[in-house]
């Protein structure tokens, strides 16, 4: 099957099965190596990525669903003039610890500060899912605050 869709602002097109995981088609066909493959059940968020803005779940979310879409890899999250504020304040509270559920966090934040923001700490727990092993959740939790506070300065 014949997909095409925007990645990272650029169109592509894949010849593969339409059932296929998003997640691979991104990572093994398109080499786009920051997503990452966690449980493979859509329950811990290390691939989440932005399917039309929304933070999907890509591992379970077949690649003929995003036909005609504009999906958004951690790589694409941030342009070449500007890192995205979410990234900025992951480097300065210093976030990850072994940094692999990390791309998928970035992600599920960027889409929530698009959707609330100015987060509270309740709106980050209804709204960030995802599952990190080295228990960094104190410091992200400071990253979603300061990100919001720096993407709100930078829209002033």
């Amino acid at each position: 099957m014949n997909v095409s869709f925007t990645l990272n602002g650029k169109a592509v097109s894949v010849d593969v099965d339409g059932q296929t995981p998003l997640l691979w088609v991104v990572r093994d066909v398109l080499g786009m190596k920051g997503t990452k493959f966690g449980c493979g059940k859509a329950a811990c968020g290390a691939c989440t990525l932005h399917v039309d803005g929304d933070a999907i779940r890509s591992c379970s979310y077949a690649v003929q669903f995003a036909e005609g879409k504009k999906v958004t890899t951690i790589e694409g999250l941030s342009t070449d003039e500007k890192i995205h504020p979410v990234q900025q304040a992951w480097m300065e509270e210093i976030v990850p610890q072994c940094g692999y559920c990390q791309p998928g966090f970035m992600m599920a934040t960027a889409a929530l500060l698009e959707k609330i923001p100015n987060p509270t700490d309740e709106d980050i727990d209804n709204n960030i899912a995802n599952i990190c092993r080295c228990g960094t959740y104190y410091r992200m939790r400071k990253a979603i605050h300061r990100a919001a506070e720096i993407q709100q300065n930078s829209n002033s």
